[in-house]
């Protein structure tokens, strides 16, 4: 059939142009946004459902005459909905074209037999680097719409980890982007804003399969977004791009046939070996000044700090490295995260403790304290060897997205890095509009005896401050110079000049390089 595409896979949605153009129709005609189906679910069916429970909002559905209803019922609950019901919510489609494009099984042929989902199809919001941006994502149903436990190729929606990666990545026009496991396509999308073309990788043919019908359902064809089948970097080796960006299959799984590997999320190897190849290795993809983006589980062993094995790989990666820890969790927090996430609870009985033990055994094999997590950027220099080494535990409150925090570190590194101390003295720093500034002081006290200098967007990063750092701050507003505020300070602080500038100067870097204080724009 003309417009149908050539790549079928087994229970996977196939993409034929004119289906997927009527589909993409409908669904914006309905209305099946994130914004509509919360104020359709309310704030206690929409709480319960991100928490992983469907009654209430099966409940606040029911009977509903909204399209959104149908379709949340249909895609996103798992619930059979009579024919009329879907017919209704996708008129141009039909429940005939949803069947023929793998998202439907039907009962029969007449207006009330029943129509059941076989995938997850449902809105998807978010704030990038780039703005605001919606699309529809196609991946399999969940344990939630199914009751049972997930299959071992299961392809996973939306979660957590690859909204973190999409607001940490940074932003901006990109000639060619790698997304390295790509499953369903959600990085694909985003990239596909900015970047010229997008080469997305799996080893799954079923996550590809997802991929190709939710980049075809955001209309991005395959000029725009070449999808290529095959294990982490080699169905690119010797390419090059501007921008990789990979939420990889990260997780530590014991190695043993009575545990179940999950394509999603288990990469078949070792321990972390998988991220300690990625994180080596990916700098062989790189274009000059190219940067790689991914997300990063590794084990803390026994006697080392959280920071040692990873910044050994970024050592022999032979890039400027970013890392920023966000969490951390000893083994057995580890191991009851992944088990839940594979569908196996403990009123499963002997199958959760049996999937306990395994865990702890090969944590413990290896002398593991804790597993870290870890957002990490890596750039390969445009020349010479790296100078960027940053490795940072960040694991408090954030303010989304990250990507332009990042990808402001890094341009304030750069320019750092060509002025000198003496070139410093000579700019205009300007305070951060988010900065704020909080003083502590004892009852009866003049002068406070501690000062915090807040970051409000970010990391948040805060800084204790003396009463001269405190000053030069303050005095930071774009009028006067580095060199101008110090001494000027100096000579209120009664001090030599030189010896406030040897103390200031280090702390105002320390303050360009977190986004405190700002150095001119070019």
């Amino acid at each position: 059939m003309a417009g149908v595409s050539a790549h079928t896979t087994p229970d996977a949605p196939v993409v034929d142009d004119a289906l997927v153009a009527a589909l993409r129709e409908d669904l914006g005609a309905a209305g099946y946004t994130v914004d509509h189906v919360e104020t359709l679910l309310g704030p206690v069916a929409s709480g319960a459902l991100h928490r992983g429970e469907a009654l209430p909002a099966l409940r606040a559905t029911a009977g509903a005459d909204d399209p959104v209803a149908a379709l949340v019922r249909t895609f996103v609950l798992g619930a059979p909905v009579p024919a009329r019901a879907l017919a209704a919510a996708l008129p141009t489609l039909g429940v005939d074209g949803a069947r023929r494009l793998g998202l439907v099984t039907t009962a029969g042929a007449g207006d009330d037999d029943e129509v059941r989902a076989v995938v997850d199809l449902r809105p998807y919001a978010a704030v990038d680097g780039a703005g605001e941006a919606a699309w529809w994502v196609v991946s399999d149903l969940g344990e939630l719409a199914t009751g049972r436990a997930l299959r071992t190729d299961h392809v996973l929606g939306v979660g957590g980890a690859s909204v973190t990666l999409a607001q940490a990545t940074v932003r901006g026009p990109r000639g060619r982007v790698l997304d390295l496991g790509t499953g369903c396509g959600v990085q694909a999308l985003h990239a596909g804003r900015h970047a010229q073309h997008v080469v997305a990788t799996d080893l799954s043919a079923r996550a590809l399969a997802f991929a190709r019908f939710t980049t075809a359902l955001a209309g991005l064809g395959p000029d725009r977004v070449e999808l290529r089948q095959g294990s982490m970097l080699e169905p690119v080796a010797g390419e090059e791009f501007d921008l990789v960006v990979s939420n990889p299959p990260f997780v530590i799984t014991p190695r043993r046939p009575d545990v179940p590997a999950y394509d999603y999320r288990d990469g078949g190897r070792s321990g972390d070996d998988l991220v300690r190849d990625l994180v080596t290795g990916v700098g062989d993809v790189l274009a000059p000044g190219g940067v790689a983006q991914l997300l990063a589980n590794w084990e803390v062993r026994r006697g080392e700090r959280w920071d040692e094995r990873i910044g050994a790989w970024v050592d022999a990666a032979g890039l400027d490295a970013w890392v920023v820890r966000r969490d951390e969790q000893d083994p057995a927090e580890y191991a009851e995260t992944w088990i839940r996430d594979g569908g196996t609870t403990p009123a499963d009985g002997s199958a959760w403790r049996d999937l306990y033990g395994a865990w702890l055994d090969d944590l413990g094999s290896r002398d593991v304290e804790s597993v870290a997590f870890a957002v990490v950027t890596l750039r390969r220099p445009v020349a010479g060897a790296p100078t960027l080494r940053r490795l940072e535990d960040r694991t408090g409150p954030v303010r989304q997205p990250l990507g332009p925090v990042l990808a402001a570190g890094l341009e304030a590194h750069d320019a750092l890095r060509r002025l000198d101390d003496r070139a410093l003295a000579d700019v205009r720093l300007q305070v951060a509009g988010d900065v704020t500034e909080e003083r502590y002081l004892e009852p009866g006290a003049v002068d406070p005896n501690v000062v915090l200098l807040r970051q409000g967007g970010g990391f948040g990063v805060t800084v204790r401050a003396g009463t001269a750092l405190a000053a030069f701050v303050g005095a930071c507003d774009g009028e006067l110079t580095t060199g101008q505020i110090v001494a000027a300070l100096a000579a209120l602080l009664d001090v030599p000049a030189a010896d406030l500038a040897a103390e200031l100067l280090p702390a105002a870097r320390g303050l360009v390089a977190d986004g405190l204080l700002h150095l001119p724009t070019p």
